[in-house]
């Protein structure tokens, strides 16, 4: 994994989380179809695609945000969430 790519995903992650909050301000930022948000987000404002090496479908990174939100409550891990994510998905879309 290159460590470059998979800061600068972890900091768009990071962008996307601040920018929803924001959009969804008259909630505190809860919003059930959060990961959706973050998905389009990422697909039409930010570089994941290149840093990933390709374009995923914006309904699998949907499902993989959920996923890895799910794994990362689990896991009770000490890693800030972003990094975390930003690992597997280097992995799992095959970033370089």
């Amino acid at each position: 994994m290159n460590q470059d790519s998979g800061a600068r995903i972890a900091q768009l992650l990071n962008q996307a989380g601040e920018t929803h909050h924001i959009v969804f301000s008259d909630t505190d930022g809860n919003d059930e179809d959060w990961a959706t948000f973050y998905s389009d987000w990422l697909l039409a404002h930010s570089d994941l695609p290149k840093l990933l090496g390709r374009r995923p479908v914006r309904s699998h990174l949907t499902r993989d945000l959920v996923e890895l939100d799910e794994e990362y409550t689990k896991a009770g891990t000490s890693q800030p969430w972003p990094a975390w994510y930003a690992e597997r998905l280097m992995t799992t879309y095959g970033g370089s």
